[in-house]
């Protein structure tokens, strides 16, 4: 392993909740990025080869990364997020483009409140911003990614002014399949997606919208199952917190680990550990492309 993970092993965990955890892969290579979330409002970015499954500290951010308004370009090397501080008399929150696993901006919008904000990278030439034209828009700071806005959504469905916006879109595009079709999700109503694995199993992710929700969780979560189509048998993991086809294995977060096991007929293998994150403690650390000019210091200071 790395010598970010050989730091790690030597530290304790203090937080009271597990570090919650969120992967965002590239459609078109094997890189991916972790978003590691705790205490609350601090967020860690790390990349992720999931060929050697080796992991890159990327940055850290004094706030909150909204995960399901990210995204990965199909070639690994930028990053979109929308992120919050709360601090108002400054940006307060924003939508940026970066390297991956890297936050300093290569392009920044203000956004000035949490309402949409976010966007997809539809290509690894151009991408979408989570907007609209009624007063919820964003302001451009500046524009340096040499990277196309599209001012067309990726599909004609619209899913509100919050994570789904952004995150039922994601999930389409990347092969899951929405089972409940609503025209505009409400707080209280749970999605179903699935996404067919192997040896006859589907992935089945229940997306949560509530304000009642467990301690330690968002209004936004999620809670997974396993289902074999023709034994009609079901596995319920309600701690796994993300989980995706990874090739031919299952790769999922639970308790701040990301685990990796293979399916049979007869269900999951031995989980391997690929990585606990729970010991990470916030760092400074510079983007290596960073010239000390455009980027948000206030916050990843």
């Amino acid at each position: 392993m790395c010598g970010f993970a050989l730091h790690l092993s030597q530290q304790m965990s203090t937080t009271t909740f597990p570090a919650r955890l969120h992967a965002l892969f590239a459609q078109d290579t094997l890189d991916a990025v972790v978003i590691r979330r705790g205490p609350s409002k601090r967020t860690a970015v790390i990349g992720w080869d999931r060929k050697t499954d080796v992991f890159t500290l990327g940055q850290w951010l004094n706030g909150r990364i909204y995960e399901r308004r990210s995204d990965l370009s199909p070639d690994g090397k930028h990053f979109i997020y929308f992120a919050m501080n709360g601090k108002w008399n400054g940006l307060g929150s924003w939508t940026a483009i970066s390297k991956a696993p890297y936050l300093c901006a290569l392009a920044l919008f203000a956004k000035g409140d949490c309402w949409n904000g976010g966007g997809l990278l539809q290509s690894k030439y151009s991408y979408w911003l989570n907007d609209l034209n009624n007063g919820y828009g964003h302001t451009e700071k500046f524009d340096q990614s040499n990277l196309t806005r599209l001012l067309t959504a990726p599909l004609p469905e619209s899913y509100g002014g919050e994570c789904p916006g952004v995150y039922y879109l994601r999930l389409q595009r990347d092969g899951w399949t929405l089972i409940q079709n609503p025209s505009t999700p409400k707080l209280g109503e749970l999605q179903i997606f699935e996404k067919p694995l192997h040896a006859g199993w589907v992935l089945r992710k229940f997306a949560h919208a509530s304000t009642d929700h467990p301690v330690g969780k968002g209004c936004y979560f999620d809670t997974h199952a396993l289902v074999q189509v023709k034994s009609h048998t079901v596995l319920e993991f309600p701690d796994w917190e993300w989980a995706e086809l990874d090739r031919k294995r299952l790769v999922y977060a639970e308790h701040g680990k990301l685990y990796a096991a293979q399916l049979n007929q007869h269900g999951l293998s031995e989980p391997k550990l690929l990585f606990d994150f729970n010991a990470m403690r916030y760092q400074r650390i510079k983007a290596p492309y960073d010239q000390g000019a455009r980027w948000v210091k206030a916050s990843l200071l």
